[in-house]
């Protein structure tokens, strides 16, 4: 009992130390006037009504939920079969694809992007400053995390034998990929899918130097913002956490529906 009792007390002190950032933060974007006291002296919320009626911030929370979203579900869409085909029959191979997949992480992000524009602003493939060379720059971004993600549920429920669980009893072997394992790695995927896309809707490096102003997002909406007002730069973090947590359960209420649905075996 005593043992719990830390847990929970421990939770709590890291739960209190983690929301503090983000409290004062949201303190600071209703903050009329805060300069020789603990809490802001007066309150408004003219900082937030000057964000919503700026149809630049509702253009360029579209673009980031686009270009997000598009990304994670391309890597998704990709990796998924990938990784599934190569850990249980190409097994040989699969020293290779974590070779490939970590060479993202041992590359500066300017460095990534100026070596993308010199590639791709020349020659016959000329996507230099447009949104798809942006879309494949975040899919390089975020596979390590992706493959690791589906990798790891691979290994944990043991695909090897659940498929040919599912082969003895007549299935496919698509109809025991998408009835049995599937939802068995649902979970997994949806906590990396969450994880791409927080990482995504916060990139600023890579979406300024590819594409700048001319497929403006919110991290650049907030670059531009910042010279301006830090009260109406924090009513945007505020906003843009909002999104990325209204998001974040929508996407798990539906993860969990999904899988509450596929248990009942193949159909």
């Amino acid at each position: 009992m005593r043992r719990k009792l830390m847990h929970y007390i421990a939770a709590a002190i890291i739960l209190i130390y983690l929301s503090i950032p983000l409290a004062v933060t949201f303190l600071y974007s209703i903050a009329q006037k805060w300069q020789s006291s603990v809490l802001p002296e007066s309150y408004t919320i003219a900082w937030y009504q000057a964000v919503l009626s700026d149809i630049r911030f509702w253009n360029a929370l579209g673009r980031s939920f686009f270009i997000s979203i598009a990304s994670v579900i391309l890597c998704l869409a990709v990796m998924i079969p990938t990784v599934f085909i190569i850990t249980m029959y190409l097994k040989k191979y699969e020293k290779y694809i974590e070779i490939i997949s970590i060479i993202p992480f041992s590359i500066p992000g300017v460095v990534y992007a100026v070596g993308l524009i010199r590639i791709y602003s020349k020659g016959p493939v000329n996507i230099g400053g447009t949104v798809w060379i942006l879309l494949g720059a975040f899919f390089i971004v975020v596979m390590p995390y992706m493959y690791q993600a589906v990798r790891n549920c691979l290994m944990t429920i043991d695909a090897r034998q659940l498929m040919e669980a599912a082969e003895l009893l007549n299935a496919t072997k698509l109809q025991a990929f998408v009835h049995v394992i599937l939802p068995n790695i649902m979970k997994g995927i949806t906590v990396s899918a969450l994880l791409a896309f927080s990482l995504l809707f916060g990139e600023f490096v890579l979406t300024n130097i590819l594409v700048g102003g001319a497929f403006e997002t919110v991290q650049i909406y907030l670059f531009t913002k910042q010279n301006f007002s830090g009260h109406l730069c924090s009513a945007i973090v505020i906003m843009y956490f909002i999104c990325v947590l209204v998001l974040s359960l929508l996407t798990t209420t539906a993860n969990k529906l999904i899988s509450g649905r596929s248990r009942g075996g193949i159909q």
